[in-house]
């Protein structure tokens, strides 16, 4: 008799260990299992602000196109210039402070001779100009080409000016003694020839106050410094003062 106690209590405890087993879990256990906020070193990064980009140039005003009426400068590297400001540069500001509406249109060509100017002629009839300051043959006469070839593409280019009724003003060009007396002389009359012939306003030689004095020409003894430049512009400025 005294067993069956014994069992009763081993009985008791058997269950109490199988209804622990079978609770549901905590909830500080499943607290624990939890993951963790995010601490200062895991929050997000700000995103960056693109700053305003500019206007498309399709949105910004055009500006007012030049209406004032053009003086085309055409001719070869005396005109295009070779450093610093060309004469045609200081033509416009002489014309700017002066109170003359005009804007100069530099269509000098580096090396060009009076052949390439002819094929250039429509270029100056198609800017439409008030007045054309035309000076060719430097490259021909330093090139020796033939005084009548030069001759006749001057006179092309003049009659083609002529035809579309474009007042033209006519620097010319002379060649150092060294070129001979047979070729400087009759280079050097066809300027005035051809002034006369077209009725024309001329200049002798664009760099007549200037090749023969100090610091105004270049070491090549061919091409202005900006000095130089100052002064031809002055002088084609008095030469197309009349007709402006």
């Amino acid at each position: 008799m005294a067993a069956r106690p014994t069992f009763i209590v081993a009985i008791c405890i058997w269950l109490a260990a199988i209804s622990t087993a079978c609770a549901p879990k905590s909830q500080s256990s499943e607290t624990e299992r939890a993951p963790a906020a995010p601490g200062p070193a895991q929050a997000t990064a700000p995103v960056a602000t693109q700053p305003a980009s500019a206007p498309p140039a399709s949105a910004l005003p055009a500006s007012a196109p030049d209406s004032r009426p053009v003086i085309v400068t055409f001719g070869d590297s005396l005109t295009q210039g070779v450093s610093g400001k060309s004469y045609p540069a200081f033509l416009q500001d002489l014309l700017d402070q002066r109170g003359f509406s005009y804007r100069v249109d530099n269509q000098g060509v580096s090396g060009d001779t009076s052949t390439d100017g002819l094929a250039r002629i429509e270029n100056v009839v198609a800017a439409k100009p008030a007045l054309v300051v035309l000076e060719f043959g430097g490259n021909d006469g330093l090139r020796g080409v033939p005084v009548e070839t030069t001759r006749a593409n001057l006179d092309q280019m003049l009659a083609r000016l002529k035809s579309a009724g474009i007042p033209v003003v006519l620097a010319g060009i002379t060649l150092p003694p060294n070129y001979g007396p047979d070729y400087v002389k009759p280079f050097t009359a066809l300027y005035p020839d051809l002034a006369r012939k077209y009725k024309l306003r001329y200049l002798p030689f664009l760099l007549i106050h200037v090749y023969d004095k100090p610091g105004m020409m270049r070491p090549d003894g061919i091409h202005p410094t900006e000095d130089g430049n100052r002064i031809a512009a002055r002088d084609v400025f008095d030469l197309i003062r009349p007709l402006l």
